[in-house]
This record gives structure tokens, C-alpha cells and sequence, in this order.
């Protein structure tokens, strides 16, 4: 494997995994609130001050401001749609922690889905 392509997707695969950390970080933010939509204005706009202050939604914006500044490095290092189709790691890096971190429950349907990306991955690295 080329040293240059190595990088890249070291640079895509760093990038997956802050945009992972950036969704637990939101889905902890948002799942803190026990927010029931509802048409009531106060009730909207106190949700929102409680959003706007929680810790956890600003450390997730502060994961995708890193992984902007990374993926602008892989996009001047690499062709868009050669990073484009790695950046699908994130998909894989999501359904991980999904069910390592929030413990969610996966199909076996769904992990064949994972595992055809993780292919189609490696089928356009090779490429």
C-alpha cells in the first residue's frame, strides 16, 4: 500500500471517528432532556436553553469543527470521490459504538449491511 494513501485514509478514518464521538455526544445531550415535542412556545424555547447550555452538545460541536479542519486536509490530499466513498467508515465507527457505548440493539439484516460497506470500502481503496 502507498505511504501517500495510508495517510489518507488514516486523515479519513480520524475523521470518522470524531464525527462518531461528535453523535454520541449529541444523542447524550439531546436523550438528557426527555424533550416530548409539543406546540407550546415557552416550552420550546426552554428546551432550547437547556440544549444551549448543556456541556455535551458544545463538546460535539467542537468534534465537528475537528473533524471539518481534518476533512478539508483529506480533501486537498486526496480525490473527492475516493474520500467521499472511505468517508463511509463513519457509518461503520457509528454502528459500533451505537451498540458498544448506548447499548443499542442490531439486526443481523443490519450487520450485513456494515459489512457490505466495510467491503465496498476496501473494493474502492484497492481502486
Amino acid at each position: 500500500m502507498k505511504e501517500g494513501l495510508l495517510i489518507v485514509l488514516s486523515l479519513i478514518a480520524l475523521t470518522s471517528l470524531c464525527d462518531t464521538i461528535n453523535q454520541l455526544f449529541l444523542k447524550s445531550a439531546i436523550n438528557s432532556l426527555n424533550f416530548t415535542p409539543t406546540f407550546n412556545i415557552i416550552k420550546i424555547f426552554k428546551f432550547i436553553f437547556q440544549l444551549v447550555i448543556n456541556p455535551r452538545l458544545w463538546l460535539g460541536f467542537v468534534f465537528s469543527v475537528i473533524s471539518l479542519c481534518i476533512w478539508l486536509l483529506v480533501l486537498s490530499k486526496a480525490e473527492l470521490n475516493f474520500a467521499f466513498s472511505a468517508d463511509s467508515m463513519h457509518y461503520i465507527f457509528i454502528a459500533l459504538a451505537s451498540r458498544l457505548i448506548l447499548k443499542e440493539r442490531f439486526s443481523s439484516l443490519r450487520w450485513l449491511g456494515t459489512g457490505l460497506i466495510i467491503s465496498g470500502i476496501v473494493i474502492v481503496s484497492l481502486s
